[in-house]
Formats: structure tokens, sequence, C-alpha cells
């Protein structure tokens, strides 16, 4: 004769199995109890606690039936678990200490890879930044602009005598380029000094231009704020290359500031390398566009006095 110990409590305590008791039955695999050829089967229980019954055991009662199986009593079982808490209150913290973020910096190296493409330094190699951190101006695109100013000004083998300000310098190669070509002197605007410790002054002591230049380690907003005293008696500039890093730059903001800079003048050459998507107006200050030409995502623009625009084909 099977006997199913199921309807009442170890501890005598009488259960309505249709009630919600406050206490939960989870069935494990049978037993099966053999005696003599009958098997005696018996169904063990685990008690467990829910939290907020509604009815069921009084609390004395709970209670007793909790330490009977070795429950605390005084335990909330609707919350997490003894080991959740450890874990929650060791990652608490883990968090309120400082922690330090460590930033590995790559050193910075150089390579020569650009040269002068004319003139008194020319073929001479100049050092470049490895990486993108400084963009140069594409040779192609240099040899195309120096080409452009040059016709320009009369002479297609040189520039006409000035002076030429090269902002966002970098490495230096378009105001090098000019000096070499014909320029008296060249102002070279870059902002990180590293560069123009490790590269800018290098390339200018490798090609013999030291004398003839003059480095503003400073951010160009800030140069073309102060122009008027930053170049002295010397007044306005022949030539301006802006070849900024395209993503750090409002175009219409720098070139807002440049037009109203008193680094120009009314026989001032502009040259400008700008990237896809973006619209450069047909003026600058008192100065005309000549040529705006696409090298690939690259584009260059050139702003310059009436007198030096080409008589349009009508």
């Amino acid at each position: 004769m099977a006997v199913l110990l199921s309807s009442f409590s170890p501890l005598g305590i009488n259960i309505d199995m249709n009630k919600n008791l406050g206490v939960s039955y989870s069935s494990f695999p049978q037993i099966h109890l053999f005696k003599g050829s009958t098997p005696l089967r018996v169904r063990t229980f685990v008690v467990s606690s829910r939290k907020n019954s509604g009815t069921g055991l009084a609390s004395e009662d709970k209670k007793l039936l909790l330490e009977r199986y070795g429950y605390d009593a005084n335990d909330d079982f609707g919350s997490q678990s003894k080991k959740a808490r450890r874990k929650e209150e060791k990652m608490s913290g883990r968090n309120s200490q400082q922690v330090e973020e460590v930033v590995v910096v790559q050193p910075r190296t150089t390579h020569r890879l650009l040269q002068v493409l004319a003139g008194t330094a020319k073929r001479k190699k100049l050092l470049s930044l490895k990486g993108m951190d400084v963009r140069p101006m594409m040779e192609v695109v240099k040899g195309a602009a120096f080409g452009i100013l040059q016709a320009a000004g009369g002479c297609p083998t040189s520039l006409r005598p000035g002076r030429w300000l090269d902002l966002y310098s970098g490495t230096g190669s378009v105001g090098i380029e000019a000096i070499s070509r014909g320029c008296s002197e060249a102002h070279f605007v870059e902002m990180d000094p590293w560069v123009v410790s490790n590269v800018l002054q290098p390339n200018l002591e490798h090609t013999g231009f030291v004398d003839a230049s003059v480095i503003h380690t400073a951010r160009v907003e800030n140069f073309l704020e102060r122009a008027d005293k930053l170049v002295g008696k010397d007044g306005v500039f022949d030539y301006i290359s802006v070849t900024p890093p395209y993503m750090e730059v409002d175009y219409e903001v720098l070139m807002d500031q440049i037009a109203k800079s008193p680094a120009i003048g009314e026989n001032t050459f502009i040259l400008v390398e700008y990237p896809s998507r973006t619209t450069m107006l047909d003026s600058c200050g008192c100065l005309e566009k000549m040529t705006d030409r696409r090298f690939g995502r690259t584009h260059l623009a050139i702003y310059g006095p009436k007198w030096a625009q080409k008589p349009r084909k009508s």
C-alpha cells in the first residue's frame, strides 16, 4: 500500500493544500521504499517562504516551520540572495574607488617622404610625421597651386617677390616651397610645439631657410586676431596658404576671419585646401576667386586681386 506524505505538516500543523499558505512545496523525484513485495511510495518536499502572503500560516507557526528546516525566520526571502548581496556590495565598493585611466601614448616618429619641387632647394627631402596627426599638402596639389600663382604673377618659372604666410604649417612644406621659388620671407603658424621642434625647425635648417623664416607657435585663430601686432611694420602678406585639418575647422568661420584680418591686402593671393562637400564663397574680402580645382577628394581654391583674374570667355 502506497503512503503519500503530501497532506500534513511534519510538525503536526494542519494545512489545507487548497489555500495560499505562504509556504511552497517543490516536488523532488519520488523515492520508492519496499516492504516485502509492496513498494511504499514516499514523496519528499522542500519548504521555501514567499514574501507577503495574504493568507496561510500564522506568524508563530511559520516561524517555527522555518526554524525546523534550518532557515532564519528573520530573513527577507523576497529579496536577493546573500551571494547576490555580497556581489553587489563588492561592486559598489569597487565603483566608489577612484579609477585612474591610463592612456598609452605612442611615440611620435618622422620620416623623409616629402621634397621641395622647384627652386633653390629643389629635390631636398623634408621631414613629415608618420601617421595622420599632420597631413601635408599632396605634392600634385602643391605643384598645381604654385604653377597657378606664378602664372598669375606674370612669371611662369618663379614667384614674384613677396612675403608668405603659411597657416596650419605643420611640416612647413608650403612655406619652404615658397621661399625656394622666390619669396623673400615666410611666416609659419603651427600650434603643436612638438611638431615645431622636431619637424618644422629641422626642415628649415636642412633647406637653409632659417634666416628667411619666422615661426609663430600659436593657434591660427589667435594669430589672425593679433596679426597687426605679430607681423609688425611690414603690414599685409603677399601670399597666404590655408591648409587646416579638414574635420577640425569650420571653413565658413575661418574664411570670414581671414577676410577681416589685417594680414591680407588688396594684392594678396590666398590658396585654400578644403575637402569635398564644402562650399567656398566666390570672394574673400576684397579678393575674388580665381580658380577652384579638384584633386580626388581634395579641392583647391585660389583667391586673388582683380588684376590677376583671367578674362572669362563669353
